[in-house]
């Protein structure tokens, strides 16, 4: 399998077919919503069947077939939210990208191999540094593309018996602020080692698992850059196994994700009630996609609805069947809200599918923020 690098989009999408066309396939394997190995093959037949209805028989029927074969024969899904797999079985090219974030399913087939979506992955997902310490040690990773790397360990040991009382309270007052001296160099190194990576690296988001005793002082030490970034607190321990810091992780991810999903519809709720930039609603949404206004689209998971679609202009509706453009006569699809999905990643518009937001599903369960 290819994993998903600025390098590794460029040979795919340098890739042309002089004899047969690319079949690109992204496939949401997300196991929140796709439980079962039998539901991710019950929704790739779905697509496969939809893709094959499209284009009316038309189909690269080897591409097609290797693809599902591919699925059938079972991948490791505890680390794999979505799928990319690109296939020209005439010419031998065959790559599989899995990715930790979800996708939006869809199949393209094309000259060259489509990476869209692959290039919308690296550009939106961030990264997460994540800082675990307690009084005598500290551990540092950045989170990327859905695994710990870059892991640096500082072990920096007390005086023995550092938190039993001595002979005299005089001594053990002395004790302890050398103690407390020597954990502040600490908690003072460590943040410094984590501003070290983040220079190195770069991450968009901090979370840190401390004593709550010692956050204050952590997040004082924290250089601003970093302070600007911290996001939340982890609740796993300085000697958690790193499959657990993963998980919680994961779970800050989508939190953060869920938060600007959040903020994407209250600028659309914004924009739509000043008139400025912004269209709720299925047929506004729709003509703003046909005159290419769209700068983002939003839309609330598993939204669908029946309408229309131009073959000879692209006028997408939700009542035909005469195009009101040209007159031409359209052709009914199963799901208008699939296919403006598709619309928009073609018109390299950034899509949003936005779960459990009740703001969103008020306008309608569609919309856009406008270009103009």
């Amino acid at each position: 399998m290819t994993v998903i690098t600025e390098d590794a989009i460029r040979e795919l999408a340098a890739f042309r077919s002089e004899s047969a066309p690319v079949v690109s396939c992204y496939l949401d394997v997300d196991g929140r919503r796709y439980v079962r190995a039998q539901d991710v093959e019950d929704h790739l037949d779905r697509l496969l069947r939809q893709t094959r209805e499209r284009m009316n028989g038309s189909v690269p029927v080897a591409d097609l077939e290797r693809i599902e074969q591919f699925v059938r024969a079972g991948f490791d899904r505890s680390r794999t939210r979505g799928l990319a797999i690109f296939s020209c079985v005439e010419d031998g090219f065959w790559r599989v990208v899995p990715l930790p974030v979800r996708v939006h399913s869809r199949i393209i087939v094309n000259s060259a191999p489509a990476v869209g979506q692959l290039e919308s992955v690296v550009q939106e997902l961030n990264r997460i540094g994540v800082l675990l310490l307690d009084r005598q040690r500290a551990r540092i990773f950045v989170f990327d593309l859905g695994e710990l790397v870059d892991h640096s360990e500082l072990f920096e040991e007390l005086p023995r018996h550092y938190d039993a009382r001595g002979h005299s309270d005089q001594g053990y007052d002395r004790e302890q602020h050398h103690v407390e001296e020597l954990t502040a160099q600490h908690l003072r190194h460590a943040a410094a080692v984590a501003f070290h990576l983040f220079q190195e690296r770069g991450f968009e988001h901090l979370v840190i698992d401390a004593p709550a005793e010692l956050m204050p002082t952590v997040e004082s030490f924290l250089h601003p850059y970093l302070r600007e970034r911290l996001r939340a607190e982890l609740h796993v321990g300085v000697n958690a196994p790193l499959d657990e810091i993963r998980r919680a992780v994961i779970e800050v991810e989508r939190e953060i994700e869920r938060a600007r999903e959040a903020e994407l519809v209250e600028r659309l709720r914004d924009a739509v009630g000043s008139g400025n930039r912004g269209v709720a609603g299925l047929d506004d949404t729709l003509r703003a996609l046909v005159e290419q206004r769209v700068d983002v689209l939003l839309v609330s998971e598993g939204y669908s609805e029946t309408g229309w679609r131009c073959p000879q202009c692209g006028y997408l509706c939700r009542r035909g069947p005469a195009c009101p453009v040209d007159g031409t006569q359209m052709l009914h699809l199963e799901d208008v809200v699939e296919e403006a999905v598709d619309v928009a990643l073609n018109q390299s518009c950034r899509v949003e599918v936005c779960v459990d937001n009740a703001d969103l599903d008020v306008l309608g369960r569609i919309g856009a923020l406008l270009r103009y």
